[in-house]
């Protein structure tokens, strides 16, 4: 720990107590499930009585994370987008999480608009309804109408949000650093997480992003009819304040109700939803990246509205090149060519066995390649390949963590409307498609014109680089610097058998010699006399640390020849 660093952990210590007590409540109650006493697993028990050992654990990682407050909710929003990290189980469940923050007074909610825009709430509006609509765990919304009459939502940030953030953001970061020094936790790469999760922070504590967002999805979709993406009022709106137009209609629930929709027109709607947002991944490149029923808004006459653009997703060309190479090797069933595609885009452990690997992605393909379009269930089938990432431990680039997620999520939100509907039905015409734009000579040229550059760049910097290294060896000045993992310790385990032999060694030369004190100077019992009380104390002492080593070889695998390696990881 840095000195530096002392202060912080002051200014947090009693936040870090919350914590504390939180994780042991819900570490207890994971620990009381594995009992098969009935009576004690029920000591610990959640607001409405019931045992919280009854949850699963994803189900308990969930409510700690709710209880822990809307820091901590978004964190675990964050984990859901990796199920690559955290598994398809507990990446599902994570979804569940929703901050029940009340909402600001009336007061305070005038105080921000005003503070924020400059001016009287009365002349920015000609009504504005106190209550809030609905309240999260950066803002809330608020319904108002502009001078001109136009129907808009204000979105205004809570009071106090951005200091218990960077607090907790504090707390976090302290509390990664730890767990990246632990191996159980180093791999789940915990700054990484938390680097993440802060950038996502910052970026939703400012509403200046999500109007850029809006915007930017406005001019992408502009012109295609049957879509409706709100307006944002750049003077209306600031870094704590918010307003957009009002979108009519019901949520995407209602396509659900029989009485409404038939069967048809909810088959109808499912694939207008699919396509849209096959279009805006695989096309556009930009994508609404929370598709939940309750972003999505169906009108009167059938037009789809989007809301909340907190979560945007970006493809860029690198991207989805590595995507198509997937659907490529998928199309094809090669699950050799596959298996080196994930290699290639995801973070491999140094440790993965190929075969194992190779193994699952062939019964991947298996499981689902022989199976009709229509009868494949792409969210069960997006969880399995993250499955297989999570126990290989082989990590994707966020982006591509991002859309899995949006896939699995609008799968969901299809599914709900029209159950007979597959958004594969949606996204196999675009296979095609990209195969065509993929050779096209537009895209080649790019592709030349990006390799062109890079070349240009390493002809630029490698006679330099070349000089500059050969100069080093010329001087003597070139250091080669080796690292070693996993020797600490069998050095440590070599060290202590040297020095346990020389005790031994000695032990035997103070016995053989006599040397006084002695014990036994009479006959004792075993007929023992004259012993070096000394060269006995060291002789013991030695036996045990010989007994202490022998053990741990033996549990680390390595006493026989065939063991376990040092490359295996600690989790297995």
């Amino acid at each position: 720990m840095r000195i530096t660093s002392i202060p912080r952990y002051y200014r947090n210590l009693k936040r870090w107590r919350e914590i504390i007590l939180i994780l042991r409540r819900y570490g207890l109650a994971d620990w009381l499930s594995r009992l098969r006493l009935d009576f004690v697993r029920d000591w610990i028990k959640d607001e409405q009585g019931v045992p919280l050992s009854s949850y699963s654990r994803e189900a308990r990682v969930r409510m700690a994370l709710t209880d822990l407050g809307p820091t901590f909710i978004k964190l675990g929003q964050v984990l859901s987008l990796r199920p690559d990290l955290v598994g398809s189980a507990q990446a599902a469940e994570l979804q569940m999480l929703q901050a029940n923050v009340p909402a600001d007074p009336p007061e305070t909610v005038k105080t921000t608009i005003e503070s924020e825009l400059k001016d009287s709430l009365e002349r920015l509006f000609a009504s504005f309804e106190p209550v809030a609509m609905a309240s999260a765990s950066i803002g809330q919304a608020h319904r108002a109408r502009l001078s001109d009459g136009t129907e808009v939502v204000v979105k205004v940030q809570h009071e106090n949000i951005r200091a218990k953030i960077h607090e907790d953001l504090e707390v976090l970061a302290g509390l990664a650093s730890l767990a990246d020094r632990i191996p159980e936790f180093a791999v789940w790469r915990p700054r990484e997480i938390v680097n993440q999760l802060s950038r996502s922070l910052k970026r939703e504590l400012s509403f200046t992003q999500e109007q850029a967002n809006l915007t930017m999805l406005r001019e992408a979709l502009e012109g295609k009819p049957g879509i409706k993406i709100p307006e944002a009022f750049a003077s209306h709106s600031s870094a704590r304040v918010l307003t957009m137009s009002l979108l009519t209609g019901e949520s995407i629930h209602a396509a659900s109700d029989p009485a409404k929709f038939s069967d048809a027109d909810r088959e109808q709607i499912a694939r207008r939803i699919a396509d849209l947002y096959v279009e805006m991944i695989f096309v556009k490149g930009l994508y609404h990246a929370d598709p939940h029923p309750g972003n999505i808004l169906i009108e009167s006459d059938g037009t789809l509205g989007l809301l909340d653009f907190g979560m945007v997703g970006r493809i860029d060309d690198s991207l989805r090149d590595q995507i198509e190479e997937m659907l490529w090797a998928l199309s094809l069933k090669d699950s050799a060519l596959l298996a080196a595609v994930v290699k290639r885009v995801g973070k491999v452990p140094q440790n993965i066995d190929d075969s194992i690997l190779s193994n699952d992605i062939t019964d991947l393909i298996a499981t689902y390649g022989n199976q009709p379009i229509e009868r494949i269930d792409l969210a069960m089938a997006l969880n399995d390949a993250t499955d297989i990432l999570h126990r290989h431990r082989i990590v994707l680039p966020s982006q591509m963590g991002m859309l899995i997620k949006t896939l699995v999520t609008l799968q969901g939100t299809i599914g709900q409307t029209s159950p007979k509907f597959s958004l594969l039905e949606a996204i196999e015409p675009m296979f095609k498609r990209l195969w065509k734009n993929r050779l096209s000579p537009w895209r080649q040229a790019r592709r030349m014109r990006r390799l062109y550059v890079e070349v240009e760049s390493l002809v630029e910097k490698l006679p330099h680089q070349i000089s500059s290294v050969m100069d080093l060896v010329q001087s003597g000045k070139l250091d080669v610097h080796l690292s070693h993992r996993g020797l600490s310790p069998s050095i440590n385990r070599l060290v202590l058998g040297l020095l346990t032999s020389s005790l031994l060694l000695g032990s035997s030369v103070l016995l053989a010699y006599k040397v006084p004190p002695l014990l036994f100077m009479n006959q004792g019992p075993l007929g023992l006399k004259d012993i070096s009380l000394i060269g006995f104390g060291g002789f013991i002492l030695s036996m045990i640390v010989t007994i202490r080593i022998l053990f741990a070889i033996n549990r680390s695998g390595h006493l026989d020849p065939h063991g376990e390696t040092d490359d295996q990881e600690p989790w297995t």
